[in-house]
């Protein structure tokens, strides 16, 4: 039961998001497939989850791992515990972080080996420009070198969304996100809805099991250089911004 509203409510989320975003989607067979998936995306926006979640869900069911933040917002810590959202520290502000990288590493593997998918953002925080940096964390190499048997890495390649008031393109900072929100509801309502400039967004799947496994089996930095390999295939995203009135 609970599977069918996070459908039903993910279903009604896309048709939201279309209003501002025309999603591409490219090898979502890979979805299709009923196999126990690790999901490793770029995080360009605070937008991304949003919507690479009420994609995913179109196919599968997926637990994310959310900052905790996010849990202390109304209606958004409903929705995410539906969702059987996985809390963790806000590595950006918790010094703490660093010392459970090993206990939520551990969360995440038994989670994989009961069956269950799970999406992690290897950089733990969104990107400062148009290249995805991931550095020296560790949280997704110390998983992936535990990998349980049987269980499918998926690369996710976000492109679109670099320079929206979601991403940190114009100030350097994380947006405040029930601030944006309430902006983007003004945006849609002053656009009369039908009129909402859109945003093309292009979400790409691929399955890096192979690569994953090998690279996080000779360490963390080549593990992840290979994830940013992955992400920046096609070099730096230029800024894109799109007006927010159709009559500008």
């Amino acid at each position: 039961m609970v599977a069918r509203y996070k459908r039903v409510l993910a279903a009604f989320y896309r048709g939201v998001l279309s209003v501002r975003y025309r999603v591409h989607l490219k090898g979502e067979e890979l979805l299709k497939e009923p196999r126990t998936t690790l999901f490793l995306p770029n995080h360009q926006a605070s937008v991304d989850p949003q919507i690479v979640c009420s994609q995913l869900l179109r196919y599968t069911d997926v637990s994310p791992l959310v900052t905790e933040g996010y849990f202390k917002i109304p209606i958004v810590a409903q929705i995410l515990h539906l969702m059987g959202a996985v809390q963790v520290p806000d590595l950006e502000k918790s010094r703490r972080g660093v010392e459970v990288v090993a206990g939520l590493s551990k969360v995440v593997v038994d989670a994989l080996a009961s069956g269950r998918n799970v999406l992690i953002y290897p950089a733990g925080q969104l990107t400062n420009g148009g290249l995805e940096r991931v550095g020296n964390k560790q949280g997704t190499w110390q998983v992936c070198r535990q990998l349980p048997d049987g269980v499918r890495v998926v690369g996710v390649r976000i492109q679109g969304l670099w320079g929206s008031m979601w991403s940190r393109a114009k100030t350097g900072k994380s947006p405040d996100f029930l601030w944006t929100y309430l902006k983007g509801i003004f945006y849609v309502l002053a656009n009369l809805i039908f009129f909402v400039p859109r945003r093309d967004v292009t979400i790409t799947f691929e399955d890096i099991t192979e690569e994953a496994i090998r690279y996080a089996a000779e360490g963390r930095q080549p593990f992840n250089r290979f994830l940013e390999s992955f992400y920046n295939v096609e070099g730096e995203e230029k800024e894109c911004c799109l007006k927010h009135f159709f009559y500008n």
